[in-house]
């Protein structure tokens, strides 16, 4: 269980980037696989929820996950949707004892607060998401609800720096977007670059203005504390776990 520094001095908030562990699931999910896209026994991630839910304070019922498709779609949850089927990659909710939660196995889980008016958010932000808008969009939604704002974010365990391999035209779809892209790629070798998503969506962050601060931890290298979906293609895993992120405005 892993905690931003900078929403952790908010008593009005609880959040929590959880981590691989204290689950009940078996396998290549061991063990608090909260991917309910993925193969695993559906019981044990039910089982897996609902300890995430009673770690939050929060009823099951009032735990609200997303299913994520890499899209820039970002949907406000308020008492109408609450109970409906939510095929977004951001929430935001200014409902109190409503937990947001973000899945994740390499992307960036994302978790907002505008102190100011008492608006949660949590994001998913793969590099598609991240490409397409989902951080603006998401931002612009908060502010959309109050002008005044002083919103702050997390930018969750990910992928890191020196994992995340690429080809050129991953990279050339990037350089062809803007030339100022180019910060974010290394070269690894003639055939790959290696990208900095953590970077490449904090920098989206910090040019809205929002402060920003970072649990700096690798998914693909951390074995013992995240699922990676990288690292299940490289060992020849069939499937993957993936990791829940969690805030709610008490």
């Amino acid at each position: 269980m892993f905690y931003s520094k900078k929403l952790k001095k908010f008593k009005k908030i609880s959040h929590c980037f959880f981590s691989n562990k204290n689950g009940f699931s078996k396998g290549i999910y061991k063990s608090l696989n909260c991917g309910r896209g993925s193969k695993d026994n559906k019981k044990n991630i039910q089982r897996n929820l609902s300890f995430v839910a009673k770690k939050m304070n929060v009823s099951k019922k009032k735990l609200i996950l997303m299913y994520q498709t890499h899209s820039n779609k970002v949907v406000q949850i308020n008492k109408n949707n609450l109970k409906s089927k939510i095929i977004a990659d951001a929430m935001i909710t200014k409902l109190k004892g409503v937990a947001l939660g973000v899945v994740t196995a390499d992307c960036v889980p994302i978790i907002l607060y505008d102190v100011k008016n008492e608006i949660i958010g949590c994001v998913h932000a793969g590099w598609k998401g991240a490409y397409s808008g989902i951080i603006n969009k998401t931002i612009s939604k908060i502010r959309n609800l109050s002008s005044n704002n002083q919103i702050f974010a997390c930018v969750g365990p990910c992928i890191g720096k020196k994992s995340y391999e690429v080809d050129l035209l991953f990279y050339k779809k990037f350089i062809n977007r803007s030339i100022k892209n180019k910060k974010y790629f290394f070269k690894k070798n003639r055939e790959k670059k290696l990208f900095n998503l953590r970077k490449f969506v904090t920098d989206k962050l910090l040019k809205l203005k929002v402060k920003v601060d970072q649990v700096e931890r690798d998914t693909f290298t951390e074995k013992h504390n995240f699922f990676s979906y990288r690292r299940a293609i490289k060992l020849r895993q069939k499937d993957y776990g993936r990791c829940i992120s969690v805030v709610c405005v008490h």
